[in-house]
């Protein structure tokens, strides 16, 4: 009896696993691979909380750009806003500024709806564009899963080629803990001409709500 009342837990126990294995894989399906090291980026046109659609290829003067998938309510995508912000000021000017893209289904998360991207970007000041990535579709391209999800590209021509793609740095929680600057390192990189050592690396923070999942 106690021998059958222990198979029977423990086929209750793989039962929950296989479903919360099963949850996962749903959700992960919804995103594609993404670009690898090396691969051509499709431009984009979003709209932006400043007003208007934002693409790649609008600024001419750009050498690249550094891209980040943030949200509002997300709390690393709050740890890291400053972070982000100082990105921008400190790259813009030498032709690597930010895109900020928000891929969250707004009916899920009050505080990611374009109204709230625009009072946002407006108090915090933002440099930089913030984009709405409405239909998801940059989000999935760009094979992004969480926020913050950062990307570095380069141009070439009239091309975006992806150079970086991971984590901002090594610490999420705590700015003046960071020991490992992935961003700055990978666009000190590109404007000295040499390749990115660090080219992957893994980003944390919070699962991207997609619509439908």
């Amino acid at each position: 009896m106690k021998k059958l009342y222990i198979f029977s837990f423990m086929g209750v126990l793989l039962m929950g696993l296989t479903a919360i294995v099963a949850f996962k894989n749903s959700a992960d399906s919804v995103i594609d691979k993404g670009y690898a090291i090396g691969d051509v980026v499709s431009d984009f046109n979003l709209k932006s909380a400043s007003g208007g659609i934002t693409s790649m290829a609008e600024n001419r003067s750009a050498k690249g750009y550094i891209i980040v998938f943030t949200c509002n309510h997300c709390p690393f995508s709050k740890a890291y806003e400053s972070r982000i912000m100082a990105l921008d000021r400190k790259y813009a000017s030498q032709g690597y500024p930010v895109l900020a893209i928000n891929p969250n289904d707004p009916a899920a998360y009050e505080e990611d709806t374009f109204q709230n991207m625009q009072a946002v970007a407006k108090s915090k000041g933002y440099t930089f564009e913030y984009l709405q990535d409405e239909t998801q579709s940059v989000a999935r391209s760009f094979g992004a899963a969480r926020t913050p999800s950062a990307y570095v590209v380069k141009r070439e021509g009239d091309k975006f080629i992806m150079q970086y793609i991971g984590g901002i740095d090594d610490n999420t929680q705590d700015a003046n803990g960071v020991t490992k600057r992935y961003i700055e390192d990978a666009v000190n990189s590109l404007l000295a001409g040499k390749p990115v050592v660090v080219n992957l690396t893994k980003s944390v923070g919070c699962a991207i709500k997609w619509k439908g999942v």
